[in-house]
Formats: C-alpha cells, structure tokens, sequence
C-alpha cells in the first residue's frame, strides 16, 4: 500500500491576457539569448509568432523559427524539428501552439541533449522514465485550450509504422516556464476549439475518477508514470470541471466571447495539472490505436470515447461521477448518489453533442473488423490500465468499443 504522493508541475506558470508580453524578459532573466520556436503555418499567418518574435527581438535574443508543426505530429516531424534546432545552438526551445507544437518541442529538447545527432531516434525514450536527465529548457505557450501540454510531463507522438500514437513521459520534460495567455486563443477556430476542450474535460474526468493513489497496484518504491487520484489533483480536476462546463459551449459557439476563452485557458492549465500528476486512463489507452488509424484528432478521439469509458466505470466511483454532474451543472437535487452519477454521462453527452464531437467510431469511418486490433493495441498499455479504477480485460476493452461502434 503506497502512503505518499506526489506532485510536480512547471517550473514557472504565468498566466493572463498579455501574458506573452513577458517572454523576452523572461528569458532574459534566465540567461537565455538564443531561442528555437517551433510553430506552424496557421500561427504564422495568424500573426501569433510575429508576436512571440516581437518579444524575443525586443530582449535582443536571437530567435530561429520551425514552423513545420502538425496535427498528431509523427516521430520523423519530431526528428526534423531536432535536426532544426541542433543547427541554430539554442539556450531555450519554445512550444507555440497547440499540444501537437509544445510536443515537438519536448521531443526535440530531449534529442538535442541525449540524441546523437547522426541518427536522432525519439523511439528510445519512449514510455516512461527513460529519459536520462534534465533536457534543454522549454517554454510551453499554447493558442489552443485542451492538452495542457504546457505544464505536464507528457509528449505524444503517431509512429505512423505501427499505426499508433506512442508516448514520452518523464518529469524532465515539464516546461521551465509556461506562459498561458487567453488572448493568443482568439483565433482558434470552433472544431479546434471543441476538440482542445473535449480533451481537457477527459483529462480532468480522467484525474478525478482514477484509481485512488493508496491502492495503485504497483510497489511503493517504484517510481511511476502516474500517482492515482489524491486531493490536491481532485481539487484541481474539479475546478476544471466547473469551469469547461460554464464556458466550452461559448467558446465555440463565440470564438470572441473573452469570458468563455479565459475560463477554458484556465481549465485546460488545471486539468493538465490534475492528470499528469494523477491520472489518464482507459479513454486515452483506447483513443492512441484509434486516432491514428483513423486520423481525428486527440480531442474528437477522446471526446467520442469519453462516455462510454464512464459507464464502464461508473460503479466503482459512483460518488466521483455524481460529483462530475454537479460540477457540469446539472441538477441533482432529490436525486440518489447512483441517479446522480448517471447525470453525469448525460451531461458530457449533451455537450458533446452541443459542440460536435463524433458520437460514434463509423463517424470517423471506423469498421466493426478494427475494433479487435484496437483493444489489443490499448490493452498493451499497462500503465494506463494500471490507473483505471475498474480493472478492464481486453475482452472489457473490446465491450466499451462496441458500445461505441
């Protein structure tokens, strides 16, 4: 039985409109006077690196842009934003953008100081733990409110060889400063701005629901991925909660409605808190094989999945789901605990609904003949069972994605 937890975060978190106005004398403050940005296309013409460079140029810090990032970024994009930044010799990368752009940017600060930059390989520090030491410092800004990337351990790549998305996790790449600024989200359209919050609602129902840290089947003296629920990530998960429920409906519905980004900027920065000290689990076990195969994204991925893992685990943290529905708004008064929990599942619904998450995995042009490989593929991935708090079968695994089909 483990006795303790634990929790760890960015080294610095600044967060508010204008907060990117810091960046320079941020870095300046850290002896930093060379800085890699990987970025996209879409931020390049949203004027949102201008911004970022403005700053940077204004500290007179010497700034080499890659502006190659993608959506669900594969392990040769990884490679290519190394390769990009080893040339350059910078002090600091900083992720712009979405999670796909801040994890390219963990995975390249991993390679420029452990890889051998003859033949970067981001495959051997896949799982968790496996990266050796501290890596170049980085600075996570998102323009998008769901991953949370900016504040976890966390960097997802697709091996597009396997037909899976796999993941890096290790403390050392928790980004030295995050700077979350709701006005860089403005300019987020509305499917990306559905995606970005369906996900961080997983992370937090995630966080929340997860197995509780004092029974975690693995030995005390083991370092792990994940802790399990304990109070300071509950309280966080919660927050999150509330907060998508007020105001992911009104981001996407009004990319301009300052309130409702803010609201979701701060929800995504608490949820990523929240699930990479405690918890993700089956939803994002089973959305890794999924999403890459039929190329949506992590948040439409998750969000389709989202409710059917609930019912799947909704006896075993009745009091959790019944608290989720309070927290999304319903009313549960009169109700019983088990009345209430399952409030829960009609809320994330409606609200999937309401902003146009897929319901179904032929949505996203599925077959019946995938699900197989799909359970399989995600019940490899033990450290994510190791944290559900129902134990789940490949057979179970295969169950929820029928009910899904």
């Amino acid at each position: 039985m483990r006795n303790t937890w634990t929790f760890h975060s960015a080294g610095q978190l600044i967060f508010g409109n204008g907060a990117v106005q810091q960046l320079g004398r941020r870095c300046v403050e850290r002896d930093w006077h060379r800085a890699v940005v990987i970025a996209d296309k879409n931020l390049v013409q949203a004027g949102i690196v201008a911004r970022v460079e403005e700053s940077l140029h204004q500290a007179k810090i010497a700034v080499s842009v890659f502006a190659e990032g993608e959506p669900e970024p594969s392990v040769a994009l990884a490679v290519r934003a190394a390769e990009h930044a080893a040339v350059f010799h910078p002090q600091v990368i900083i992720g712009l953008g979405g999670g796909s752009n801040i994890d390219l940017a963990k995975i390249a600060a991993v390679l420029v100081k452990h890889g051998q930059p003859a033949a970067y390989d981001p495959s051997q520090f896949f799982s968790f733990n496996n990266v050796p030491g501290p890596i170049m410092p980085i600075i996570g800004i998102p323009t998008t409110a769901g991953t949370g990337s900016e504040v976890s351990h966390a960097a997802v790549l697709t091996d597009t060889q396997n037909h899976i998305k796999v993941s890096t996790l290790s403390n050392h790449l928790r980004p030295a400063l995050a700077l979350v600024d709701p006005e860089l989200t403005y300019t987020c359209p509305p499917k990306v701005t559905a995606d970005s919050g369906i996900d961080a609602l997983t992370h937090a129902i995630e966080a929340l629901t997860a197995i509780d840290f004092t029974q975690l089947p693995i030995p005390p003296e083991e370092d792990v991925a994940y802790s399990g629920s304990h109070p300071l990530g509950d309280s966080l998960a919660e927050k999150a909660i509330e907060l998508v429920g007020k105001h992911l409906a009104g981001a996407v519905a009004d990319g301009s409605n300052k309130v409702a980004r803010e609201g979701m900027a701060l929800a995504s920065t608490l949820a990523g808190l929240a699930f990479s000290n405690c918890a993700v689990a089956l939803v994002h076990a089973l959305e890794y094989p999924l999403g890459a195969v039929l190329h949506c994204s992590h948040g439409a991925g998750n969000g389709l999945l989202l409710p059917y893992v609930m019912r799947f685990n909704l006896a075993t943290k009745t009091a959790a789901f019944a608290k989720i529905a309070y927290l999304l708004g319903e009313d549960t008064r009169g109700c019983s605990e088990q009345e209430a929990a399952e409030r829960s599942i009609v809320a994330v619904e409606r609200l999937r609904k309401q902003i146009g998450i897929p319901e179904r995995i032929r949505d996203l042009g599925g077959t019946r003949e995938q699900l197989p490989t799909f359970a399989a593929k995600a019940f490899a991935i033990k450290r994510l069972r190791d944290v559900n708090p129902r134990v789940a079968s490949e057979a179970d695994l295969l169950g929820i994605l029928e009910a899904a089909f």
